[in-house]
């Protein structure tokens, strides 16, 4: 017994700390060293950079908006399946040269160096970087001619990609048009995306078509918003083809009304 004291007096610092050492180790392991890695957090909090937090907070709200844009897509998906919806597949393009232009109606139309021999037809959307140009209005087995979006005589379904707004776009005869809204107060403002309707008969539906850069809500007979076309009409060289969309045509009892109360047909 009197051994057993003095070897406990002599060793009893040395013997707290292995078992301090063992007991650590233990921990350590049982918990993968969550342990120590929550203590050096808490130790380090202070002396973080208003950086590093701010970087934290940035990361944690993108994966924040990446959860929900995949809640989105789901939900998305099941709008779909609901309502058995098949997307429009986009097909490659024909791409065609600009070979004729007239002076007196150059934001008329144009002349395509590509007809019927290259597969294309009455209808067909020709596209330019930017967006719409406008639809073929008749060919040749050489040649086509288009008609531009931004003729007077040119009329095309619209809708206001924030909002949903719809709307009929008429050209001006320059690189601006108009779009007169069916609603009395449409959701629209300026540096709004115009895109083409999912009612046009003519035009696949979201093509671009140009930018919101001044409303008229006042204006007569109906709500007026002009645009700048963002595809470059009046300087093209090359276009893209492409075919005329196979969807089913609205139905006579889903036609929009237009601002002076008259069944309006989309182009």
């Amino acid at each position: 017994m009197y051994v057993l004291r003095r070897c406990w007096q002599r060793y009893r610092t040395l013997g707290l700390l292995a078992t301090l050492a063992i007991g650590s180790a233990w921990v350590f392991r049982q918990t993968d060293g969550a342990i120590v890695f929550e203590i050096y957090q808490r130790v380090s909090v202070p002396f973080e950079s208003d950086q590093a937090r701010e970087q934290e907070l940035v990361n944690a709200r993108v994966l924040e908006l990446q959860q929900r844009l995949v809640e989105v897509n789901q939900e998305n998906l099941q709008l779909r399946e609901l309502l058995d919806y098949e997307p429009q597949v986009q097909q490659d393009p024909t791409f065609a040269p600009v070979i004729g232009r007239s002076a007196d109606r150059w934001w008329q139309q144009i002349l395509l160096g590509r007809g019927r021999k290259s597969g294309l037809a009455v209808d067909d959307i020709v596209m330019a970087p930017g967006g719409i140009v406008g639809r073929i209005v008749s060919v040749t087995d050489e040649t086509s001619r288009v008609l531009l979006i931004s003729d007077g005589s040119s009329s095309l379904g619209v809708t206001v990609g924030r909002s949903r707004e719809m709307g009929v776009l008429r050209g001006k005869g320059s690189n601006r048009a108009i779009v007169e809204f069916f609603e009395k107060l449409p959701d629209v403002k300026e540096g709004d995306a115009i895109l083409s309707s999912p009612y046009s008969q003519r035009f696949t539906s979201g093509l671009p078509l140009g930018t919101v850069v001044a409303v008229n809500l006042n204006a007569s007979p109906a709500p007026q918003a002009e645009i700048e076309i963002s595809a470059p009409l009046s300087s093209l060289e090359w276009v893209m083809v492409y075919p005329k969309p196979s969807v089913p045509l609205p139905t006579e009892s889903a036609e929009p009304i237009d601002p002076l109360g008259e069944s309006l047909q989309l182009d």
